[in-house]
């Protein structure tokens, strides 16, 4: 480590305990054994670690810095930072962002916001596991934006109702015609399971429970194109899809193109997020919003609750909405429905509840 001053990732590595269990013991916080911190300290001695004592001088003396972990290649996570921004104007706060990517992981991204003497960390769409969420949330309010987490991890909890969005997407084909309805999931990533969730039930609902077909996918667009030959190999087809994302609807549209199936009279598509890239495919995208200025706002109301005066966490649920495109709209027109809508919204959207009681656009000052 010579002409390199150690980091807390090094000292992780050093150590073999994880960087949030270290940054728990370099911070004398509760949450670690004695055995633990004997370990990690003797190993902070002999690489020659230590403490960011200046940053941990200005955390008690208010900040007003608000950490941003996120996925820079997840263009959700991009739209979403900006409307926390436009949020957090006018208010004595200031954002910090610390992106996660190939090489440089989640848990090292929000770390290293602790670091930057952040008196709260907000976590976009994390895949963390809770026991690391909840290791940091003792040290500082944390919350958890488009991620369900359990109650016992004391982190409050933003998110829209993903459930309730694949739900209506299925309601919004079926309506107009469609019965072999195929979703294409987002395997590990945060509301993946309450989205499959939404699609089966509504496909039970509507008395299709023998078409239900959900093939893995993800958040990016080569996601969705080998999904989508997948789902036209042998046997029919489907006549509609629901993708986990924006980007993997994107996938599914090239694919179809390649197929020779055209969109939306052969196959309609409907995407997730209602992000930028739903305005900008061979096809403008059906997608679900979920509401970015809903989320955005009740998530920096609990940055500036959970700083002022450490409560309870809660969870505030959204209501997503459908916004209707040309990538649907007109689809299975012989069975009648609805045949038009550019842009159209369906659904209340925006109206949040409170349980639980108790694209890149080139981030400034990236972590």
């Amino acid at each position: 480590m010579a002409g390199k001053r150690p980091t807390l990732v090094d000292l992780a590595q050093a150590s073999g305990f994880s960087v949030a269990l270290v940054s728990i013991v370099m911070r004398d916080a509760p949450g670690a054994s004695e055995e633990t911190r004997r370990r990690v300290k003797e190993v902070a001695e002999q690489i020659g670690y230590q403490p960011n004592w200046l940053a941990r001088g200005l955390r008690s003396a208010n900040s007003g810095l608000i950490g941003v972990c996120f996925a820079i290649s997840h263009p959700f996570h991009a739209d979403l930072v900006r409307h926390l921004y436009q949020a957090s104007f006018g208010k004595p706060i200031d954002l910090v962002l610390s992106a996660h990517l190939p090489g440089r992981s989640e848990e090292t991204a929000a770390v290293t916001l602790l670091d930057k003497r952040c008196e709260a960390v907000v976590l976009l769409g994390s895949t963390l596991p809770e026991e690391a969420m909840a290791a940091m949330a003792k040290q500082v309010p944390v919350v958890a934006v488009a991620r369900r987490v359990g109650e016992a991890a004391g982190v409050d909890v933003v998110r829209s109702d993903d459930y309730a969005g694949a739900a209506m997407a299925v309601d919004h084909l079926v309506e107009l015609g469609h019965v072999r309805i195929a979703h294409i999931d987002g395997a590990s990533q945060a509301g993946a399971p309450e989205r499959r969730d939404g699609y089966r039930d509504a496909m039970v609902r509507h008395g299709l429970g023998d078409e239900v077909r959900i093939v893995g996918g993800g958040i990016e667009e080569s996601d969705g194109y080998g999904a989508t030959l997948e789902l036209f190999g042998p046997g029919p087809g489907p006549t509609a899809v629901l993708a986990f994302n924006d980007e993997c609807a994107a996938g599914v549209l090239s694919a179809a193109a390649v197929l020779g199936r055209d969109v939306p009279s052969d196959l309609a598509v409907v995407g997730y997020d209602d992000s930028r890239r739903a305005l900008t495919t061979r096809v403008p995208l059906t997608s679900l919003a979920q509401t970015y200025e809903a989320l955005a706002k009740a998530t920096i109301d609990r940055v500036e609750a959970q700083i002022t005066e450490r409560g309870p966490a809660i969870e505030v649920v959204t209501e997503p909405q459908l916004v209707v495109r040309e990538s649907t709209a007109g689809s299975a027109s012989k069975a009648g429905g609805l045949t038009s809508g550019r842009g159209g919204r369906l659904g209340r959207g925006g109206r949040g509840r409170s349980s639980r009681s108790g694209s890149d656009p080139g981030f400034p000052g990236v972590c």
